[in-house]
């Protein structure tokens, strides 16, 4: 393994997670919510939750074609460095949307959270061509705990550099507009470490490039996922339990600024530390149960991160009786309970990230890891859809437990996956 690549490699999620902390986490999505949707509008998760959906529709429809152009063509640097000028653009394109552009901000947030996800889905597929199988865990672990820390690191530029104004201000929607010019050029400059040292293992000219083939090839990738299932069950068997608990992720990540702004009464200063708190969490949560995770394996890992997941939310849907039964006042009550919570955040993903890499026979990677995407994009759907409507028509703290109920299921059914089984499959595959 090459340091330096490794390093180029992570580099690129320290990168991307600026897009998803400011834009769909923490910032935008709040300011989505009390400034872009027309005040008395009673919907506005559930407008939230479409944008969320359609690029995640986008995303699931795609990830496959373009995991099967890198399979054919290869070109997977190019196809990574594509799609991260095109959500950074699109990004800084939000600078434009004034309140009540409701149509205009969503159609912005499809196209760049969608260019976005199918950037991870390619960041992902060079998982096998950079690690080997032992390390996978420690390498996605790295990954994502840079991560969280290059989140953290945008959060702070934002927050304390450029949103300096309370919501009520005049000012507060300029800096807001400023904040998205940021997070795009911030993209594109901590990007470029990977676009320096992680290798192009296979380049492609457009002259390479038949549309028909790559078409046929496309048709001819989904006849063969079937053979894939029955040859790779435990991958596939995997893939729907990933789907279950990473809709219980998706909810929480798309859906937490909003929730911190519309159900607490919080000051500017207690916010911004519940959002840096959580990024803290995260990011020693990654490394911690990265490490833990080569010492009891992936699938306990993933079982034990969701049991946490479910602790941290329990404490949140329970904040009042907890806060009057410890005596402690509600807010810290909540910085500690989004602690909690935050600590399972990344090493879920990376956990998830690494196994798909070790189920997985290296000549399809690119295909496979196209498939992760798409149920990643599945369970986006499912779990910011239901979580909206339930949200919106009964309250935010019983879409809680909707929440509670995907970790529930997934935390039960990873238990009874056949890991070993699963990489023997992975290794005698043969075209």
């Amino acid at each position: 393994m090459s340091k330096r690549e490794i390093f180029g490699w992570a580099m690129f999620d320290v990168a991307n997670s600026a897009y998803t902390t400011v834009v769909i986490t923490v910032v935008y999505s709040a300011f989505f919510i009390s400034h872009v949707i027309p005040s008395g509008s009673v919907w506005g998760n559930s407008w939230w939750a479409l944008a969320i959906s359609l690029s995640s529709l986008l995303a699931m429809f795609l990830a496959p074609l373009i995991g099967s152009w890198i399979d054919l063509y290869g070109g997977k640097k190019r196809w990574l460095t594509l799609l991260m000028l095109s959500c950074a653009t699109a990004t800084m394109g939000l600078y434009f949307v004034q309140p009540g552009m409701v149509i205009s901000a969503v159609i912005i947030l499809v196209f760049s959270n969608t260019a976005w996800m199918l950037s991870e889905s390619v960041c992902a597929s060079f998982l096998t061509d950079i690690a080997h199988e032992k390390q996978m865990g420690l390498v996605s672990g790295i990954g994502w705990g840079l991560g969280y820390l290059g989140g953290l690191l945008s959060l702070i530029l934002v927050l304390f550099g450029i949103i300096t104004a309370t919501s009520d201000s005049p000012a507060y929607l300029h800096q807001n507009q400023l904040a998205m010019v940021a997070v795009g050029l911030y993209f594109m400059l901590a990007s470029i470490p990977t676009l320096i040292w992680l290798k192009e293992r296979r380049p492609y000219t457009m002259g390479q490039v038949q549309w028909q083939s790559l078409a046929s090839h496309s048709w001819h990738s989904f006849q063969a996922s079937l053979k894939l299932t029955h040859q790779l069950p435990t991958l596939y068997r995997f893939f729907i339990i990933f789907t279950l608990y990473s809709a219980g992720m998706a909810t929480v990540i798309k859906f937490f600024g909003i929730y911190v702004e519309t159900e607490l009464s919080l000051s500017a200063a207690e916010k911004t530390t519940v959002f840096l708190a959580l990024q803290v969490s995260a990011f020693v949560g990654a490394l911690l149960f990265g490490w833990l995770e080569s010492r009891i394996g992936a699938r306990y890992t993933i079982s034990l991160t969701l049991l946490w997941w479910m602790a941290g939310l329990g404490c949140i849907h329970q904040l009042i009786p907890l806060s009057g039964l410890i005596g402690v006042e509600i807010n810290t009550l909540f910085i500690a309970c989004t602690v909690i919570a935050g600590a399972g955040l990344g090493s879920t993903q990376s956990a998830s990230r690494a196994l798909v890499g070790q189920l997985s026979p290296s000549q399809h990677s690119g295909q496979l890891f196209g498939y992760w995407g798409m149920f990643s994009r599945l369970a986006a759907i499912i779990g910011t859809t239901s979580f909206a409507l339930v949200s919106d028509l009964l309250s935010s703290q019983q879409a809680l437990l909707l929440v509670m109920g995907f970790f529930a299921a997934g935390a039960a059914l990873i238990l009874k996956l056949p890991i070993d089984t699963g990489i023997a499959q992975a290794r005698s595959y043969r075209d």
